[in-house]
């Protein structure tokens, strides 16, 4: 199976719709992001271990999430639990020259390991910056500084929300997150409320 394969798949399916998130499939190769052992499954609509008892998720689930997170140009999120940093490219092609990507790691070998596939992509210089640290208290010099963040998305089940990452969420931002074995997107109303959606049906690997 080969990218274009992957690609025209995911549209078939119906999931992938956005033009700009084919684009970045297209150029931020999944295979860059796996290890050499599983290099033949790149292509492949599953999740792949990258070691430390972590995964790559399924290209479906990621542009799942992507299609509802809506990133934009120029906007700047908080990616946590970046792993192999497969999702974290994703982003920083999408928000562009303009935007930044905040990318949280707790597990010190996957940091320095997306940290590493990143730079394989001159192209998207400058525009992550990582964080080798817990996701709890999320980056809260960081959102007083830009004003807040426009999405907070994880790639960890949590078993409860932290409330640190909807108070660094600006007004109308997104927080995408697996709990239970389901997506939640909450978005922040002008009045600091939120308004909920489910998506039911996914498995993520438990937040650290």
């Amino acid at each position: 199976m080969s990218l274009d394969d992957l690609v025209g798949s995911l549209k078939k399916g119906g999931v992938l719709k956005s033009l700009a998130i084919e684009e970045a499939l297209t150029k931020v190769d999944r295979k860059r992001f796996v290890p050499d052992s599983q290099a033949d499954s790149a292509y492949a609509d599953i999740p792949l271990s990258i070691g430390e008892g972590q995964t790559i998720s399924q290209p479906y689930t990621v542009v799942f999430m992507l299609e509802h997170l809506k990133p934009k140009r120029g906007e700047r999120i908080m990616d946590v639990g970046f792993g192999s940093g497969w999702q974290t490219g994703l982003l920083a092609k999408i928000v562009g020259a303009s935007g930044k990507i905040y990318a949280i790691e707790i597990v010190p070998a996957l940091c320095e390991l997306g940290k590493r596939n990143i730079a394989q992509f001159p192209e998207l210089k400058g525009r992550v910056e990582f964080y080798c640290q817990s996701a709890a208290d999320g980056l809260p010099k960081i959102a007083r500084e830009i004003g807040g963040f426009d999405a907070i998305i994880s790639a960890a089940e949590v078993s409860k929300v932290p409330e640190a990452w909807r108070k660094q969420l600006k007004e109308s931002g997104r927080l995408l997150y697996p709990k239970s074995g389901s997506l939640f997107l909450e978005i922040k109303g002008g009045d600091g409320k939120f308004r909920l959606r489910e998506f039911p049906g996914f498995a993520f690997v438990p937040f650290m």
